[in-house]
């Protein structure tokens, strides 16, 4: 039989309850309004805390709002923030379309075409916008949806209308993507990550600005950038980035939008960048690192007229 509580001692209970409770909602209210700040976890004694430190400086007075992921297997180290929030992908969503090339024809068991390789090196190479939507075209939505379930890469939303540049993606689901890429798995063979990495590393210098900003010389890069300006949230300047050697195997994602301007937007990734390569691959003052150009560079994605 069901118990019944008196509707008189219900009602004392629930204003007994809401009591309780409101001191703690009102002393969370500001925790919640806070920046977030950045959260790193480190198999290697000290490297947490200090990445944590040397990003949240890189960080300090600029007014981009900034989502990051870092990943070094070699440590398993990883960092994260704002991981979750979406952004209008622009062109880095040119892996994924990569990506998702090679998938469907190791699914049917084929080589790319002629073709296809052509298209595939200018658009990762030179950020080819022509070449994108021709092979985004080609995929269509129902086999970039297939790539992007089998990768786990379940809060990247693609654009529709042809409108590859306003794909929604996150940092956790770009680390994920750049995980498939750098390390054996059933989603893409050996060949197709050997493939990606190749073009990934043959950017043209206009184009290798962003995360690979203070790799040391004993370190392999691979790139993908992307940018894209609208009448809301300002520029969106992003860097995906993999990089190898010195007994180092690790990764980042860096997606910005406030950018008051492009240029604005790429040095917030490149003063993060600096910071996690100094921490990750200590070197010495007479080491090379990477400088990227002065003049950086990339392809503009087509967006709707009000966009």
């Amino acid at each position: 039989m069901e118990s019944r509580i008196p509707r008189r001692t219900g009602a004392l209970a629930a204003v007994l309850g809401a009591a309780l409770l409101a001191p703690t909602a009102l002393a969370a209210a500001p925790a919640a309004a806070a920046t977030p700040a950045v959260s790193c976890t480190s198999a290697k004694a000290g490297l947490a805390v200090k990445l944590q430190k040397d990003i949240t400086a890189a960080l300090a007075n600029r007014k981009s709002t900034v989502a990051l992921g870092v990943y070094d297997r070699s440590t398993n180290t990883t960092c994260t923030l704002r991981a979750t929030s979406a952004y209008d992908s622009a062109s880095t969503v040119k892996v994924t379309v990569l990506a998702t090339l090679l998938w469907d024809a190791k699914k049917h068991n084929r080589y790319l075409t002629s073709t296809e390789t052509k298209l595939a090196t200018a658009m990762i190479t030179k950020s080819d916008n022509a070449a994108t939507s021709t092979l985004w075209k080609q995929l269509g939505l129902t086999k970039i949806k297939g790539f992007l379930s089998a990768a786990g890469m379940t809060k990247t939303v693609p654009g529709t209308g042809g409108y590859w540049g306003l794909t929604q993606e996150n940092v956790t689901d770009e680390q994920k993507l750049l995980k498939l890429v750098t390390a054996k798995n059933s989603v893409l063979s050996d060949n197709s990550r050997a493939y990606i990495l190749k073009l990934m590393g043959q950017v043209i210098s206009a184009q290798r600005w962003g995360t690979p900003a203070g790799a040391p010389a004993t370190v392999a890069v691979h790139v993908k950038n992307g940018w894209l300006q609208r009448a809301t949230h300002g520029w969106r300047v992003h860097s995906l980035g993999t990089f190898n050697g010195a007994g180092h195997d690790y990764m980042m994602s860096v997606l910005t939008q406030d950018d008051a301007t492009m240029d604005y937007g790429v040095t917030t990734i490149q003063n993060v960048a600096r910071a996690v390569h100094k921490d990750l691959v200590p070197t010495t003052s007479a080491t090379a690192v990477y400088t990227p150009t002065s003049s950086p560079s990339e392809a503009f994605v087509a967006v709707p007229p009000q966009g």
